[in-house]
Formats: structure tokens, C-alpha cells, sequence
């Protein structure tokens, strides 16, 4: 895939992080993996990279414009993420590709029996 592929992953991604709050976990890396042939822990460094810019600062713009951010609470995340992708990305080396992307998948299972199951609560 061209840049263009990369910029398309990056644009629904942005568009579904807006609407939802998701992106990197849910859009990115399976775009990599699928789309770019990359193996897991390509896709999570490559995710974390873009991660690393103000990527959501329009959109966080938007909902602070209407009052819907919690500032102190998003610092703290903030600064969990910086330490955690840290600890995380330490962990993942350690992992051989195939244990990395079946835990990733449990995972994604996961959360989603969660919503589905507690949908409507």
C-alpha cells in the first residue's frame, strides 16, 4: 500500500476516535496487520509512533469547546499512558510474535463479550 493507505488508516481511524474515543487498539493495528502485512509487534510500535503526536487535538478542541473533558482526569490518563506504553512495549518484546497477537486478540474477544452482554444496563 502507498502513503495514501497509511493516510486512510489514519483517517478512519480519527474519524472512528472522534466518534467513539477508539482508534489505536481497535482500527490501527488491525489495519497494519491486514492491510500492511505487518506482523504484531510492527503494527503496535508503528501505532504507538503515530500515537505520539497531537493526533487528537482538534478533536479534543471540539469537546473542550462544548465542556465535555475532564482535564485532571485526562492528564492522569495522560501520564499513565506515557509510562504504561513504556512497561507495555517491554512486555511485548519479550513475547514471540505468535503469543503477542493471540493475547491481543483475547483481548479485543474480551471487551467485546463485555459490551455486548452489559449493553443497555
Amino acid at each position: 500500500m502507498s502513503w495514501m493507505g497509511f493516510l486512510a488508516v489514519g483517517l478512519v481511524a480519527g474519524i472512528l476516535s472522534g466518534l467513539f474515543g477508539i482508534g489505536g487498539g481497535l482500527v490501527i493495528i488491525p489495519a497494519l496487520v491486514y492491510f500492511f502485512g505487518m506482523d504484531q509487534h510492527m503494527a503496535q510500535g508503528t501505532s504507538l509512533g503515530a500515537l505520539l503526536l497531537p493526533v487528537g487535538l482538534l478533536g479534543f478542541l471540539e469537546y473542550y469547546r462544548h465542556g465535555r473533558v475532564h482535564l485532571a482526569g485526562a492528564f492522569l490518563i495522560a501520564l499513565g499512558l506515557f509510562l504504561g506504553a513504556y512497561v507495555g512495549a517491554l512486555w511485548a518484546n519479550d513475547l514471540s510474535n505468535r503469543a503477542l497477537t493471540r493475547l491481543f486478540a483475547l483481548f479485543l474477544m474480551l471487551v467485546a463479550l463485555r459490551m455486548f452482554f452489559s449493553a443497555g444496563k
